[in-house]
């Protein structure tokens, strides 16, 4: 609908805000390797750190001047993505879908929208499997003769959508008991951390594609 597409548009303008704001943070960490500045004890961009940089750390006149708009940028960025969540949170107020998603431990408001956006509406999809594999969730089978292995998640799928749910996937193991327990069991059978944090990912799509879809379909 042309609702969706608009609030896509959105959430899509939101990630090259947010895309902008880690590359100058990289620009600036570029800087004070190449000045070969030691950073503090303290955590990078925390305030301390932000303080630091701005008053404290040695660096040459043009690098100084190149840092400080550098600085002025990500501030005024940090504005821009903000308006744009309140825009986020205006326009989701009162839809169904993002207070269902919304209501899952873990999930905020992020997430939800871009689900929200890019998925558009549960019912069109027939099974969780098949919403799984459209989220780019579902794990490539590398298997030959009596190998059974995996290769990875499969290269289809939106890369925006899914790299939204695998990173609300870390909080969702912290704040659910029972994906965390899951969690726990991958790893005790060799999973590496990012391979089950996939496979939880997974698996919570095709369990949420069970528990909202009929909600949905019915406020729709």
């Amino acid at each position: 609908s042309q609702d969706v597409r608009q609030l896509r548009r959105l959430i899509r303008f939101r990630q090259q805000l947010v895309d902008e704001r880690r590359d100058l943070k990289l620009r600036i960490r570029a800087v004070l390797r190449e000045e070969r500045i030691v950073r503090p004890v303290f955590r990078p961009w925390t305030k301390l750190w932000w303080k630091w940089l701005s008053h404290e750390a040695s660096l040459g006149e043009q690098s100084r001047w190149v840092v400080e708009r550098q600085l002025r940028r990500l501030v005024a960025l940090a504005e821009e993505i903000k308006d744009v969540e309140a825009r986020l949170t205006r326009l989701t107020k009162k839809d169904p879908l993002v207070e269902r998603l919304r209501a899952q431990p873990g999930v905020g408001l992020v997430t939800s929208v871009t689900m929200r956006a890019e998925i558009g509406r549960f019912d069109r999809f027939r099974s969780g499997k098949q919403l799984s594999r459209f989220c780019g969730l579902s794990p490539r089978n590398a298997s030959s003769g009596q190998r059974q292995a995996d290769a990875g998640l499969i290269r289809a799928g939106n890369p925006r959508l899914r790299a939204a749910i695998i990173e609300a996937a870390h909080l969702i193991v912290r704040h659910d008991k029972h994906w965390l327990e899951m969690f726990h069991q991958l790893r005790a059978h060799g999973k590496p951390y990012s391979l089950a944090l996939a496979a939880i990912a997974n698996r919570w799509v095709r369990w949420l594609f069970h528990q909202v879809q009929p909600a949905i379909v019915a406020a729709y």
